[in-house]
């Protein structure tokens, strides 16, 4: 109308029921009042309002616009985690960013795109998204991470462990476990070189994991890609403990809520891993051990080993039924067991168990009355002994977690001896 024929100031004023003044401000705003309303989230939109938090509102709209720059998914629900990170814990002041508060957020920034919250986030997610997403990446550099909870044995702190698993789609890299529990410093890990373990321990808080335990983790993570010259795809569940974080080599993708339940960890990857926990849980025998109960640093060990022994095939498998491999795949997946690990066949010889003779090997004439200083054979109380010295040397001098891996085969192979 401004732009039409012209009309009086007073005509105008009449026509819109408002005083003449308030007709010349606006003509005089002109150029500022149309460049709002061109940026506004919505064209209907008559009245200009602020919000309380214009800091959280600008921060927001950087992060969705670098978000849809890169295809990553931008949605209410991840919405409101990233602010909810951005604000806070409850107790601070501010926005509460509920749904009513990112509906008038809508209305005054271009945040959330018309129709976003009709679509099917699963179903598209996993129909049109991911397919996309990991078109240009093979199945060794599609990762996957998420949580599972562990119950520790009696006379250890706290009742359970929050465990942060993490692997890729061929099967053939899981990353080391991170444990979350409830103590800060156990008295068990003192002594131990934590920096060489095979897995690494950190206090969670009162619901496991949180936002900055996991974003150390990411760091951590995207720090040992890019030492090894590669760039992967990160697929987690939209979760408030899941910040986005921009990484040099590792980029984040998160699956909405309606597909959590679909996640490779899910189809059988942590109930794996939980089962060979259970298992060597029951296997510490105290009575043949000389020990009590199992403390923290038996556990993570355990828990260390039955990672180890969640096999490659299945990690594959789990990700396919899933539907979080990249189409037209055609890497090969090593599905044999790792070099040097040992079993059962290998403790034997031609078919028969390796039976060693007391007097084999004796020369003629050889004076018995030697075999008095020949030790002999130790009981498997002294055996478990001399493998938790072993344990132990290691925790305090090892220089690579892969001594650990050595070390792991030797207390099977044990096992497997004992066990007949």
């Amino acid at each position: 109308m401004l732009e039409g024929p012209k009309v009086s100031q007073s005509e105008l004023a009449k026509r819109f029921g408002v005083s003449q003044p308030q007709i010349c401000r606006i003509i005089k705003n002109k150029e500022r009042i149309l460049s709002e309303w061109h940026r506004s989230g919505d064209p209907e939109r008559k009245r200009r309002r602020e919000g309380k938090d214009a800091a959280l509102e600008a921060a927001l709209l950087r992060w969705v616009e670098g978000a849809r720059a890169t295809d990553l998914p931008a949605g209410r629900p991840l919405l409101q985690l990233k602010a909810r990170h951005v604000v806070g814990p409850p107790a601070r002041p501010g926005p509460k960013p509920d749904n009513g508060w990112l509906a008038r957020v809508a209305f005054r920034k271009p945040l959330v795109e018309k129709g976003d919250a009709e679509q099917p986030a699963g179903e598209q997610c996993a129909s049109a998204v991911l397919p996309g997403l990991l078109r240009g990446y093979a199945p060794s550099e599609v990762f996957c991470c998420g949580e599972a909870a562990v119950p520790l044995p009696a006379g250890c702190p706290g009742e359970r462990l929050t465990l942060l698993l993490c692997a890729n789609a061929s099967g053939s890299e899981k990353v080391p476990l991170r444990a979350l529990g409830d103590s800060p410093r156990p008295h068990c890990l003192r002594g131990v070189n934590l920096q060489q373990m095979p897995w690494s321990y950190r206090a969670g808080g009162p619901g496991g994991l949180t936002a900055p335990l996991f974003a150390e983790w990411l760091r951590e993570f995207d720090e040992a890609v890019r030492r090894r010259g590669r760039s992967v795809v990160l697929l987690l569940a939209e979760h408030e403990a899941h910040p986005y974080l921009q990484l040099s080599n590792v980029r984040m993708v998160f699956v909405p809520p309606a597909a959590v339940l679909a996640q490779p960890l899910d189809r059988g990857i942590a109930g794996d891993l939980k089962g060979h926990y259970r298992r060597r849980l029951l296997r510490w025998l105290p009575a043949e051990r000389g020990a009590g109960q199992p403390t923290l640093l038996d556990v993570l060990h355990m828990l260390a080993q039955a990672w180890g022994d969640v096999s490659p095939g299945l990690i594959a498998s789990c990700f396919r039924a899933a539907g979080f491999v990249p189409e037209a795949s055609t890497e090969a997946m090593s599905l044999s067991p790792a070099r040097g690990r040992l079993n059962r066949e290998q403790l034997e010889r031609n078919g028969e168990p390796v039976e060693v003779d007391g007097d084999e090997g004796m020369a003629e004439g050889e004076d018995t009355a030697e075999l008095v200083a020949v030790p002999p054979c130790p009981s498997e109380r002294e055996v478990w002994r001399s493998l938790a010295t072993l344990r132990r040397y290691l925790e305090c001098q090892a220089t690579s977690p892969d001594l650990f891996q050595a070390f792991y085969e030797l207390e099977d192979a044990v096992h497997m001896v004992s066990a007949g």
